[in-house]
C-alpha cells in the first residue's frame, strides 16, 4: 500500500508531524535537529579571506595568499575553529570548476594564435623544464616519508605538473607599476602565461588519466583523444546554437545566456570525469573556451565574476588551507621545501629564458621573461589539490607547496624590478591584443559602477529651485 506522508512544520522547523493513513491516522512526532552552523562557517571564511586578502594586497602579494592564510588560521593547523567537512569540500569542488570555467572564458584562442611562435616556444620550454625538474626532485624523495603510496613516476609527474603553472596577475601588476607592461618582453610574458596554463592542463589530463589504477597507456591516450573530439563537437554545436539564438532574441532575455553557459560547464565537467576519465576541471576549462568564442562570450564572463569572487573562489582556497596539515619540519621536509622553491624559480628562468633565446630575444630580455614567468598561484594549487584527491600528493607535501607558492609570489616582483632596472621608460614598447583584452576586463567594473551611479542620479526626483 502506498503510504501518504503529510508533513507539518513545528517549532521553527525542528519538529515534524507524520500522519500515516494506513495506521488509522495515528500521528507520530519526530524531532529533526537542523544545524545552522554552516552559515557561521561560511561567514567566518568569507570575512577572514577578504580581510587577509586586503592585507596581502597591501604587501603586493596575490589575494590567493590571503585566502590560504585565512584557511590555515581557521583550520586545524593553527586555531582549529573550522574542521574539514563534506559541505566545504563540495563547495570547493564547485568553486574550482567555476574558476577553471572563468579561466577558459578569459582565454581567446585567436589572440593566442596571433601571439606567434615566441609565446608558444617560451611557454613550451617553460613547461618542459619545470615538469622534468619537478619529476626528478619528487622521484628522489618519494622513497621516504613524503611518499603518498602511489606510483613513484606518477607522483613525480604530478609535482612537475604543479611547477608548470604560471600566475600572471602579480607579474602584470608589477610590470604596470614600473611602466613595462607594454614592452615586447611584457607582451611575450602575457601570451606565454596563457599558453603555459593550457599546456599545463594537457599535462594534468595525461597524468590524471594514467592515475586511474591499472589503466593501459594506449586506452588512456585513446580516451584523451576522444575527449578532445567530444569537445570539438560540443564547440561546433554550441557556437551554432548561440549564433542562432542571438539572432532570435537579440538583446532580450539576456539572463538565459549565462544560465545555459553554466549548464554546459557542469555537463562538460561531468562528462570529462565520468565518460573519459579526465579531470573535471579540464572539461570546465574546455567549456570556457567554447563560451569565449560565442557571440555573448564577454557578457557571460562578466556575469560569472560575482559568483566566483563572492563565494566559490574564497571557499576553494580557504578550504585548501583548512585541509593542510603542517608537517614537522625535520631535516628531510625542510630540505625538500628549500629545493622545491629553488627548483620552482630556476626552472622557469631557465626554461622560459631558453625559449626566448631561441626566438631571438637578447640576453637581458630572456632574463626578464624568465623572471616574469616564475610566479605561481591558482593553477598550481588547483593541480596540487587534484593530486591530493587522487592520492598522488601526500599530506606532508601541502605545506611545502604552499610555501613555494608564497615564496614565488614574493620573489617575482623583486626579480622583475631588478631585471628591468636601468632601462628607459619607452624602451621596446609595442601594443598587443592580449593586453587590450586584459585591460578591458579591468575596466568593466569601473564602467558598470559609473553607469549605475549615473542612473541613480537621473532617477532622483527633481525639486524646484527656491526663488
Amino acid at each position: 500500500m502506498v503510504k501518504l506522508w503529510v508533513l507539518s512544520q513545528k517549532t521553527a522547523g525542528k519538529v515534524r508531524t507524520r500522519q500515516h493513513p494506513a495506521s488509522g491516522g495515528a500521528k507520530e512526532k519526530e524531532r529533526i535537529e537542523m544545524s545552522y552552523q554552516y552559515l557561521l562557517t561560511l561567514c567566518l571564511i568569507l570575512a577572514s579571506t577578504k580581510v587577509l586578502s586586503l592585507v596581502t594586497g597591501r604587501l603586493q602579494l596575490p589575494q590567493v595568499v590571503g585566502s590560504l592564510l585565512a584557511g590555515l588560521l581557521l583550520g586545524p593547523a593553527v586555531f582549529g575553529i573550522i574542521q574539514p567537512n563534506d559541505l566545504l569540500n563540495q563547495l570547493a569542488e564547485l568553486g574550482v570548476i567555476v574558476i577553471m570555467f572563468s579561466a577558459g572564458m578569459g582565454t581567446n584562442i585567436q589572440d593566442l594564435k596571433a601571439s606567434g611562435k615566441s609565446g608558444f616556444l617560451v611557454a613550451l620550454c617553460g613547461v618542459l623544464v619545470p615538469l622534468g625538474l619537478g619529476t626528478v626532485l619528487m622521484y628522489a624523495f618519494t622513497g621516504g616519508e613524503l611518499s603518498s603510496g602511489g606510483p613513484r613516476v606518477l607522483q613525480g609527474l604530478f609535482l612537475g605538473t604543479v611547477l608548470t603553472a604560471t600566475s600572471v596577475s602579480i607579474t602584470v601588476e608589477t610590470l604596470r607599476e614600473i611602466g613595462k607592461l607594454t614592452t615586447k618582453a611584457g607582451n611575450t610574458i602575457l601570451a606565454a602565461a596563457l599558453i603555459d596554463d593550457v599546456l599545463g592542463l594537457v599535462c594534468l589530463t595525461i597524468v590524471t588519466s594514467m592515475a586511474g589504477g591499472d589503466a593501459d597507456i594506449v586506452m588512456v591516450l585513446v580516451k584523451i583523444v576522444l575527449f578532445f573530439v567530444f569537445a570539438g563537437v560540443m564547440a561546433f554545436a554550441t557556437h551554432k546554437f548561440y549564433v542562432w539564438y542571438d539572432r532570435r532574441v537579440k538583446d532580450r532575455n539576456l539572463h538565459r545566456f549565462p544560465v545555459s553557459a553554466f549548464v554546459l560547464c557542469l555537463f562538460m565537467a561531468w562528462a570529462a570525469e565520468e565518460m573519459f576519465g579526465v579531470a573535471d576541471i579540464i572539461g570546465a576549462f574546455a567549456a570556457g573556451l567554447i563560451i569565449a568564442a560565442s557571440p555573448k562570450g564577454s557578457y557571460i564572463q562578466s556575469k560569472f565574476s560575482p559568483l566566483s569572487y563572492l563565494l566559490l573562489t574564497p571557499i576553494f582556497f580557504a578550504n585548501i588551507g583548512i585541509k593542510v596539515t603542517l608537517p614537522h619540519l625535520d631535516g628531510v621536509v625542510l630540505l625538500f621545501t628549500v629545493l622545491l622553491v629553488v627548483a620552482a624559480i630556476l626552472s622557469k628562468i631557465i626554461g622560459c629564458g631558453l625559449g626566448a633565446k631561441i626566438c631571438g630575444f637578447q640576453g637581458r630580455q630572456c632574463l626578464q621573461i624568465g623572471c616574469g614567468m616564475a610566479c605561481r598561484g591558482e593553477v598550481a594549487l588547483i593541480v596540487a589539490n587534484k593530486g591530493a584527491a587522487m592520492g598522488l600528493v601526500s599530506e606532508e607535501l601541502f605545506g611545502p607547496i604552499i610555501i613555494m607558492v608564497v615564496c614565488c609570489a614574493i620573489f617575482t616582483p623583486i626579480m622583475l624590478k631588478a631585471a628591468f632596472k636601468g632601462e628607459g621608460v619607452y624602451d621596446n614598447m609595442e601594443s598587443s591584443s592580449l593586453l587590450d583584452d586584459y585591460e578591458r576586463s579591468r575596466r568593466l567594473d569601473y564602467v558598470t559602477a559609473s553607469l549605475l551611479r549615473r542612473d541613480k542620479e537621473m532617477m532622483k526626483p527633481k525639486t524646484d529651485k527656491k526663488a
